[in-house]
Parts: structure tokens; sequence; C-alpha cells
């Protein structure tokens, strides 16, 4: 029975030891075993002409994992806490993976449903390949933490420690702690022949304690010599609301103790005169995709089969069990892991052993911890967007109508976005706002711009995405909150998830009414602002402000427009836009005429889209992708996909900003918006992109895609194996950190900007910087 670890070494010294030990210890061909898929489901793999979504995903969560590597980013120069950060990032990326992507794996299985992947592999081969990549990157994630995170800890101040370590004064305090906060809220919940199996949480420590029953006891059940049937097994959850680390501060360094190391030394105490055989801390995950069912019913029961929902996903089939093992591999009672194993219908591949702490998810209390505040940068402070001057001013409707004026977070400041909210609030010419809303801050300035909105007697259109997900329930009290106050709210439409980003402010201003738009690649969350790169466009083109007035008349009603000039939307024709202006590029390169595509966006992976690529590619058009996560695409195999390369961005901000450039013989055409080349972008989605007309706009937009593919301190390029490489600065070249270059852009920077030639002939270029400086000028000075 382990209640506590050598009183005389850290968790530190522990856990290496226990990862040597079994590196040392377990067989070669054991750890092949598990780490390699067969010869015959790795062949289907190579050979096929698409990657797949999910190993995928798994590789950008491998690149997310690299950040927190020291060896492989000597320009980053990392802190421990940044690195900490990028592990708790993986953990919560691996969490989320598991919930989603795999529960809608076992929605095919458990159903009993076909199902082949992109890479041509059927369901059951499938999941063994996907559990197997992923079970190798789990043991990656230890790797870092035992070998390189670790041993920083006392040079950082800090030390990672169980009970035995602490001080006589320590523990005695850890001890008031459990009796006084800890202990009051476990609950020992037994299962055996007359308690039915417990609702275990997903995403809790739970503590497995196995006891032996009392010899001679008056159960007819347990009168069988057979030792299991003298076996009990009861279960401890640890609240999740309860903090994961107790700290202890000392004169040079801050002892963190993990909660779970704290309840197994207290743990006696909830079986008093009961033996323990064994205690075995445990977590598991559970399937947490679902979709809605079309019904006719009013809003008020989608909204409760939306909550209803919610609640099934907390009750989900069980996709991965994360467990504690000792030092040579081995949980404390292979009785209960098969018990479990059974209850479940789960077998080894969903067991991940760990010889480190369960959830790397935690960490993030460590990192928030006050103490260490410095060791994370500061934020660099945004700067004015290009031609506004500064980043907040006595009238944003006035700058908004000079020009149109594109915004690039994080390097520009949201402001002007939530000053054209607030200030439309409170202006008596305003008469109406409707805007999209996807994921809200907690609290939320947007929210309140429009409850004061309404509260003046403006009418307000809100279409407030319900199905948004992890985020149903603050979208669901936030427009409640909305509906009462006397705003107009349209919980989603139908079977499809609103993602666009629009928002229309009308205002009567005399003579003539005046509508401002803006649209934008982000959420309107004042906090992920300052963390994701987007762009969003302000404007008050009457082109742009018809055909986002059409749009909100098509998604609150049922109009049926003719076309858009500026928008390009789904469901309606979005795939099939981007697949004519792929071919125009195609068509250009055969006529020996001068042709490129650039797409930047967060998810490459409808097969329609992908198809032309690689006809285009082979046509002799110049193809770059910049993709954050996944890509389905296989770059660079000979005969398919030569004149296309693949980077993906993975560093201090989280890319999110899709951008679609097209050469057009030097006319280029490019979009932003909310889209990625996804099937459910395309076909179950509610999305819109939006054609950039303004030439300095359109120039800062070449200028992000030209900085991405120049980057080479954050940058990976895909290989044709599907494998990602870190960019390195070559010889002779200088690093470029786009993550740093964009807080110092130049205005001649982004005129002169280029992706492919020829573009804008010379004698334009200078025609526009003079313009371009002439517009700043006055835009200055009517500030």
């Amino acid at each position: 029975m382990r209640y506590s670890l050598n009183p005389n070494r850290t968790i530190l010294g522990n856990l290496v030891s226990r990862f040597t030990h079994r590196q040392a210890n377990s067989p070669a061909e054991a750890t092949d075993k598990m780490a390699k898929v067969s010869e015959k489901v790795s062949s289907v793999i190579d050979q096929s002409d698409y990657l797949s979504r999910d190993l995928s995903w798994l590789k950008f969560n491998e690149r997310v994992l690299d950040q927190a590597r020291g060896t492989q980013h000597p320009l980053r120069n990392r802190t421990l806490m940044e690195r900490l950060k990028f592990l708790a990032i993986s953990a919560s990326n691996l969490d989320e993976f598991f919930m989603i992507r795999v529960g809608s794996l076992y929605n095919y299985l458990d159903y009993h449903k076909q199902r082949v992947d992109y890479s041509g592999l059927r369901e059951v081969p499938f999941r063994k390949a996907l559990f197997t990549t992923a079970q190798q990157f789990c043991r990656d994630q230890q790797t870092v933490l035992t070998n390189e995170l670790l041993p920083l800890f006392a040079e950082n101040g800090l030390q990672l420690a169980d009970y035995e370590s602490l001080t006589v004064e320590e523990q005695s305090e850890a001890t008031n702690y459990f009796d006084r906060a800890i202990y009051p809220t476990l609950t020992p919940m037994l299962y055996d022949y007359t308690h039915t199996f417990p609702v275990l949480l997903a995403k809790v420590l739970i503590f497995g304690v196995v006891t032996q029953n009392p010899d001679g006891a008056d159960l007819q059940s347990l009168r069988s010599e057979d030792e299991d049937d003298r076996q009990r097994l009861s279960f401890v959850q640890i609240p999740a609301n309860l903090p994961r680390f107790v700290s202890f501060e000392r004169e040079d360094v801050i002892v963190f103790v993990p909660i779970e190391e704290i309840v197994r030394q207290n743990i006696k105490k909830l079986y008093r005169n009961v033996e323990i055989t064994s205690v075995n801390l445990f977590r598991i995950t559970r399937n947490g995709d679902f979709t809605l069912d079309e019904n006719d019913d009013d809003e008020v029961d989608f909204i409760d089969e939306v909550r209803q929902k919610i609640k099934n996903r907390r009750l989900g089939r069980v996709t991965r069990v994360e467990v504690e093992t000792d030092g040579k591999g081995e949980t404390s009672s292979p009785w209960m892991l098969n018990l479990l194993k059974k209850r479940w219908e789960i077998d080894d591949l969903n067991i991940f052993e760990s010889q480190t702490l369960l959830d790397f998810s935690a960490f993030w209390q460590i990192i928030g911890h006050p103490e260490f505040k410095d060791d994370m940068p500061r934020p660099h402070a945004p700067v004015p967007p290009i031609g506004l001057g500064r980043e907040k001013t006595d009238d944003i409707f006035e700058i908004i109508k000079q020009r149109d004026l594109m915004l690039h977070h994080p390097y520009n400041n949201f402001e002007p976005v939530l000053q054209l909210l607030e200030q439309a609030a409170e202006d008596p010419h305003v008469l109406a706002i409707k805007i999209t809303v996807y994921r809200l801050a907690k609290r939320s300035r947007i929210t309140e711009a429009l409850l004061k909105a309404a509260e003046n007697g403006k009418h307000v259109s809100v279409l407030f995405e319900v199905k948004a997900r992890f985020d149903e329930e603050n979208n669901i009290r936030e427009a409640q909150r909305l509906q009462k106050a006397g705003c107009f709210v349209i919980y989603g439409i139908s079977r499809y998830k609103t993602h666009t980003k629009l928002l229309l402010v009308v205002r009567n201003e005399g003579t003539r009414v005046v509508r401002y738009a803006h649209m934008a690649t982000g959420n309107y969350n004042e906090d992920t602002s300052r963390l994701y790169t987007d762009i969003g466009l302000l404007t008050t083109n009457e082109v742009y402000t018809h055909d986002i007035s059409e749009f909100f008349n098509v998604i609150t009603g049922h109009s049926l427009p003719n076309e858009y000039q500026y928008l390009i939307t789904a469901p309606r024709d979005m795939r099939e836009q981007l697949l004519r202006l792929i071919r125009v590029e195609a068509d250009n390169a055969k006529r020996g005429l001068p042709s490129g595509i650039c797409i930047k966006v967060n998810s490459l992976e409808d097969k329609q889209v992908i198809d032309e690529l690689y006809k285009a590619s082979q046509a002799g058009v110049p193809i770059r992708l910049i993709v954050r996560s996944i890509c389905c695409l296989r770059p660079k195999r000979p005969g398919l996909s030569e004149n296309i390369t693949v980077r993906s961005i993975v560093g201090d901000f989280l890319e999110h900003t899709r951008i679609y450039y097209f050469h057009n013989n030097g006319d280029s055409k490019v979009y932003g918006g909310s889209a990625d080349v996804m099937v459910r972008s395309f076909d179950r989605r509610i999305e819109s992109l939006f054609y950039l007309a303004d030439q300095r706009v359109k120039q800062l937009a070449v200028l992000i895609l030209n900085y991405n593919l120049r980057d080479n301190v954050n940058s990976y390029e895909l290989n044709e194996d599907g494998n990602f490489q870190k960019c390195e600065v070559l010889n002779g070249t200088q690093p470029l950190n786009m993550h740093q270059q964009f807080f110092e852009v130049t205005e001649k920077e982004v005129m002169e900007a280029r992706l492919f030639d020829p573009e804008v002939k010379p004698a334009e270029v200078a025609q526009l910087e003079e313009e371009y400086q002439e517009g700043a000028e006055r835009a200055i000075a009517n500030i």
C-alpha cells in the first residue's frame, strides 16, 4: 500500500527515478510494440494522397509541446513559466481531443457505423493508429517534464514535493488543511453486489480504493475462497474546485504539494477499521461530441435540448483512462483496472500510464502564483493601426467614414471595436445595432454595450450561437440577459452553427442614414483579442454595408438575395466560389500568365478544395499554405503537389487569422473572414469571407502573409511524409520573429509588400504611397 513517497526525496527525485527505472528495465520490444503501427497500416497511411485529420491534429499538439523544450528554440530563450504554460496547453488540448475527436470516432465504433479516414483506414485499424500515436505523445510529455523542466525548478525558486518531504510544521499544516477543507468534501462511493456503479466525473482526480473484506463476513457473496470475491472497490473523487497544489513558503523556495499526495496520506480516515489493499489514482475523459437533432419546436425547447446535451456530455462513454503507475509501469491494482476496462468497454489502448503527475494543465496554478508573475513576459503595448495615428479617438464614426480601417490583433488594440459599440449605445442618432456572437469574454464589454443600447431605446438584434462548443452555458446565460433587456435575440439557425463575425451600426446623420460595419476573423471577445492573431475591417463602404444588411436579413428572416458583391457566404456557395478562384489561377498558369495562391487558415480539410489545389499545382501554380493545426493536404508529393508548400506557425500568439490570396494575373483578389477550409465550414456553418477592396487594406493583408512565409523563429514546414520540421535560421540570414515584427511595421513596408511577382507596377506603388500618406495626414488632423 502506497501512501507516501520516500521521505528523503522530493517528487523530482521520485519522478526521475521512476521514469529512468522504467526506461532501463522495460524491454525495448515492448516500447516498440506500443509506439509503432503495424507495417500494413503504415503502408496504407503512406500511400494515401491525404493526411488524416486526427493524426494531423496530434502533430499540431506536438508542435505546441515543442514550445516547452529548451534546446529546440535557442532564439526564444523562454522562461520556465513560459515553457510550463505550453506543457499545460498541450494537456488541455489533448483533453479536448479525446472528448471531441476520439468521442466522434466512438460514435461510429459503438453504433457499428462505417467510417473511412482520409488516411484510407477503416474505423478499427484507425483507432489503433490513433491511440498508438497518442500514447507516444503522452510519453513525450512526461519526458519533457521529467528531463527538461523539473530539473529547472530549484534554480527558479520552487519545488514539487510529496508529503514526506515537508517539515514537521508543514505536515501539521497540511493535515489540518485536509481535516478542515478537504475531508468534508470527500465521499467514498462503494461498488459491489449491493451498490450500483457510481457516476464518475470526467477530468477530475479519482482514487480507486481496494479494500479487503473481513474474514467471516456475514454476506453470502463473501463466503467464496476466491480472492477476487473478497475485494471491494470504492471511489473517492477530489472536487475540481479545490486547488490542485497546496503551497508552503520557505525562505528561498516555494514548495508545492499536489493535493492527491495529501489525500493519499490521510485517506485511511475515510476507511476506519478497514484493511486497504491498494490506493490507485486515475482520471477519465468522456465523449463530449454531440449534435442537435432538427425539430420544429420553439426556441425554449431548443435551449432545453442544448442544456440536456451538456448534461449528457458529463455522462458520455469513457474514451481515455489516465492511471498512475509505479517505477515499473504497474498499477497498484490490476484487478481494479481490469474491472474498469470491462465496465467501460475499453482495452489497453485506452489506458494511459503516467509515472509523473496526472493532468499537466494543473501547472496553470503554479504559473499564476504571484511569486512567479515576473517570470512571464509582459505583453507588448499595442501600436496604433496603420493610418489611424492613435488607438482611441473622440469620434470613431468620423474616423471610419474617412477610409476603411484594418485592425490586426493583438498588435493593434481591440479598443476601436469596443468604442464603436459603446459610442453607438449612447449616441442618440444611432437607430439600430446588429451583431453575431460566437464567444464572449467572461465580463464582456460587448454585452454591456448592447444592454445599454437597448436601455436607450435602440433596436438591437443579436444572433447568439448557443452551440459554441464548451461555451454553451455562458452563451445561453448572456443571451437571456439581452433578451430580458429588450434585445431581439436569435438562438442560432436550425442545424447550422453561426460562426461568422459581423457587426452593423445604423446611424441617422440628418440628410442620410449611414451604416458602419465591422467584419472579422475573430470573436467579439476582448480577452482573446490580446492572445489571438486576427484581422478586422471597419468600414462605411456601401457595398459592404448593403451586403451585410442582406446577410442579416437572411440569417434573421427568410430573405434570399440574388448575390453579394463583396461577401462570399456559407453554406450558400463558399466552396464553389473558392474552387472557381483556384481554377482561374490554374488556367492562368496553363496560359503562361503569372499565378499564385497563398492561404492562411487554422485548418485545411475539405477534400474538394484539396483536390483542386492538387490540380492547380500540377498546372504549375505556386501555392503557399499557412495552416496552424489540421492539414489533410499532402505537400511536395511528386506528380501530385510538387508546387505546394505548407507551414505551421506556433509561438507567443495563437494564429487565428484567415486570409485567402489569389494572384489573378497581377490584379490580386484577397479575402479575410471567419471560415477555414473545412467541410463543417462550407456545409454546416454560417460563415462569411469579405473581399478586401481598399488597396491599402489589401496591402496590409499581403504583408501579413509575407511575414508568415518569412518567419524562421516560430515556423514549421510540413514534409511529404506528414511530419513537420522546425524552420532554422540559415547562415547569412537574419532571424524574423513575426510575433515581434508586427509591432514595428511601417507604412512603407506595408505598401512594398509582395507575394508573387509581377503584381502592382512600381508607378502604381508610388502613387498609392503618396495617396496613403495624404490620407493618413488628413485622418490625424481630424482627430
